[in-house]
C-alpha cells in the first residue's frame, strides 16, 4: 500500500460545528463526496452544500431520538476494511469505502459541570462518535480521521499538497490524537459516573473524586469518617510497601513516605517497632499491615484510653478480628480499611502532567548482583537486611536514604531522609533521625550506653555523586553502606569507606521515586 491515500468519500458528523462549512467547501473543491448526519447535515444543507444523508448511505433511518445514526454495518465496514486484502470481499458485499472521518464528540464534560441529574447527563455520553473515531484510527493505513476543528486547515493543506491524497505520516499523527481523545473522553465519564466524591482534594480549594481500581487491589471501609484525597494517596503508598511482602510487615506512612517500617519478629510488637522509625512523624499517619490484625496487634496504639491514644488517620489490613474491629470502632474518626491484593499483574503507573500523562511499568526488583567493592569483606553479607533496605528506599521520595537494622528477631527502619534536592541533606536527616531513635530506645531499655550505628546498614536509592554523604554516615558510625554505584567518583566513595574500615556494597540498580 502506498504512503499516499486518496480521499473520495468523507463522513462528517460533529458536535462542534465551528469551521465545518468551510471544511466541507474545501473537500467539495477536491471532488470529495460528503456524507453527514443530523445537525451537521442540516448546517451543510443550509449553506447550500450537496451532502448525502447517512440514512440514504446505510439504507436505514436514524432512530430512537438520534441514538442510532452511524452505528451500522455499512458505515463500520466502509471505514474498517483493508483496502488491499479485503478489496474483493468488500466489492462482493457492496461495501463502499469511507476514506475520511471528521468527528468530534458530545460535550459530556460541559454538561457534567452544569450538574445535570444522571438520567439527563447520560444522553451526553457519545456512543457512535467514539466508534467512528476508533475505527478510522485503527485503519489509519488508509483512512484519515480528524477530531479537532483546528486541524481542518492542515487537512485541506494536505489535500492541496498531495492532489487529493493524505500522507501516512499525517494520518498517523491524527490517529494518535484520536485515540488520546477517546481515552480522555471515557476517563471523564468513568471519573464522574464511577467516582466517589471526596471531602476535597489535596487542598480544601480543590475538588476530587476517587475512582476504584478495576483490577489489582480492592478496598472496603469498615469504620471511621470519610476518606480524604490525602488519606488515599498515603494509603496507596503504604499498601505498595507491605502487600508485596510474604513475611509479616507493618509500615507507617506520612506524606507518601514510609517514616516507619518493620518486618518479621513477633506480630504483637510489629506496630511498635514500625512506629519507632520516627515517633514524631507517626502522629496523624496511615498504618498498614499485610496480616490479619487482632487486638494484641493493636495494643501499642492504646485505643481504649483516650488520654494515651496514639493518633492515626487510617489503619489498613487484609482483615480484622471481631475484637480488633470493636476496639477500632470506638474511635469514630479512625478510618478502618480492609484491602486485598489480586494475583493479576501490577497495573501500570500513571501520572498526570499539564503536558500529558506519563505511563510506566512498576519498579519491580530484578535479581540484584550485589558486589562488595570495599577492602573490608564481611564474613556473611546480610542479604535479607539489604533486601529490606532496598525495598523501603524504593518507596521513599528521591533523594532517598534509609538506615535499617536487625531488631528483636526482625528488620527495622530506624532513620530515613527523603525528598531532598541533594543526597547529602537526605543523609544528614537519616543519620540524625537514627541517632535520636537509638538514643530513645537505649533510654527506654535503660542501657548503659546509647545504641550504636555500627551494626546498621545505610541504603541509598541512587549512587553517591560525591564522597561527602558517605563521609557523614561513616563519621556517625555506620558500618555498611549499600548503593547502586556508577558515579564517576565511585573511587572516592570506596576510599572513604576503606579509610573507615566499613563495608561498601554496589547493587547496580537505581530506584528513583519522584
Amino acid at each position: 500500500m502506498t504512503d499516499l491515500q486518496p480521499i473520495a468519500t468523507a463522513l462528517l458528523t460533529v458536535t462542534d460545528k465551528s469551521g465545518i462549512v468551510e471544511l466541507a467547501k474545501g473537500l467539495l473543491g477536491h471532488g470529495i463526496e460528503l456524507i453527514s448526519t443530523g445537525g451537521t447535515r442540516a448546517v451543510l444543507r443550509e449553506a447550500g452544500l450537496p451532502v448525502v444523508d447517512i440514512s440514504d448511505w446505510t439504507g436505514q433511518p436514524e432512530a430512537f431520538g438520534g441514538r442510532m445514526k452511524t452505528l451500522s454495518f455499512q458505515v463500520g465496514a466502509g471505514i474498517l476494511f483493508d483496502r488491499q486484502r479485503d478489496a474483493a470481499q468488500a466489492e462482493a458485499m457492496q461495501v463502499r469505502a469511507i476514506d475520511l472521518v471528521v468527528c468530534n464528540l458530545y460535550a459530556f464534560a460541559q454538561h457534567r459541570d452544569l450538574g445535570l441529574p444522571i438520567d439527563q447527563l447520560i444522553e451526553f455520553v457519545d456512543i457512535g462518535g467514539p466508534t467512528l473515531i476508533r475505527a478510522a484510527a485503527k485503519n489509519s493505513a488508509a483512512v484519515a480521521v480528524v477530531t479537532d476543528p483546528s486541524d481542518y486547515s492542515t487537512l485541506l493543506d494536505e489535500l492541496e499538497r498531495h492532489h487529493g491524497h493524505t500522507s501516512l505520516q499525517q494520518r498517523r499523527q491524527w490517529m494518535r490524537q484520536a485515540f488520546a481523545l477517546t481515552a480522555e473522553y471515557d476517563q471523564a465519564i468513568a471519573d464522574h459516573l464511577c467516582g466517589q466524591p471526596l471531602r476535597y482534594g489535596e487542598n480544601p480549594q480543590q475538588n476530587a473524586v476517587f475512582v476504584p481500581s478495576r483490577r489489582g487491589r480492592s478496598m472496603e471501609q469498615l469504620a471511621g469518617k470519610a476518606l480524604s484525597y490525602n488519606n488515599l494517596v498515603d494509603l496507596d503508598a503504604a499498601l505498595s510497601v507491605v502487600l508485596p511482602l510474604s513475611a509479616p510487615a507493618c509500615v507507617v506512612v506520612k506524606h507518601e513516605n514510609p517514616c516507619g517500617f518493620a518486618q518479621g519478629g513477633a506480630l504483637a510488637s510489629l506496630l511498635e517497632r514500625a512506629w519507632q522509625g520516627d515517633p514524631t512523624s507517626a502522629f496523624g499517619s496511615v498504618v498498614a499491615v499485610n496480616f490479619p490484625m487482632d487486638t494484641s496487634d493493636l495494643s501499642f496504639l492504646q485505643l481504649a484510653d483516650k488520654a494515651k491514644r496514639k493518633f492515626v488517620e487510617v489503619i489498613a489490613a487484609p482483615s480484622f478480628t471481631a475484637g480488633a474491629l470493636a476496639l477500632l470502632t470506638n474511635n469514630a474518626n479512625l478510618r478502618v480499611i480492609t484491602v486485598t491484593e489480586a494475583t493479576t499483574a501490577q497495573p501500570q503507573q500513571r501520572r498526570s502532567l499539564s503536558l500529558g500523562t506519563l505511563v510506566q511499568t512498576p519498579d519491580v526488583e530484578p535479581d540484584l548482583k550485589r558486589q562488595v567493592v570495599s577492602q573490608k569483606v564481611p564474613g556473611r553479607l546480610d542479604q535479607a537486611l539489604i533486601d529490606f533496605g532496598v525495598h523501603v528506599v524504593k518507596a521513599l521520595k528521591s533523594n532517598a536514604i534509609a538506615i535499617v537494622r536487625r531488631h528483636e528477631g526482625g528488620l527495622q527502619l530506624i532513620g530515613m531522609g527523603a525528598g531532598q534536592p541533594n543526597r547529602l541533606q537526605s543523609v544528614q536527616l537519616a543519620v540524625a533521625r537514627a541517632q535520636a531513635n537509638l538514643a530513645l530506645l537505649a533510654g527506654a531499655s535503660q542501657a548503659d550506653e546509647p545504641l550504636q550505628l555500627r551494626d546498621c546498614f545505610l541504603i541509598s536509592d541512587a549512587f553517591f555523586p560525591f564522597a561527602d554523604g558517605p563521609a557523614l554516615a561513616l563519621q556517625a558510625g555506620i558500618g555498611t553502606l549499600v548503593q547502586p554505584g556508577g558515579s564517576i567518583r565511585d573511587a572516592e566513595v570506596v576510599a572513604a569507606c576503606d579509610a573507615a574500615q566499613a563495608v561498601l556494597v554496589h547493587t547496580g540498580i537505581r530506584h528513583f521515586r519522584h
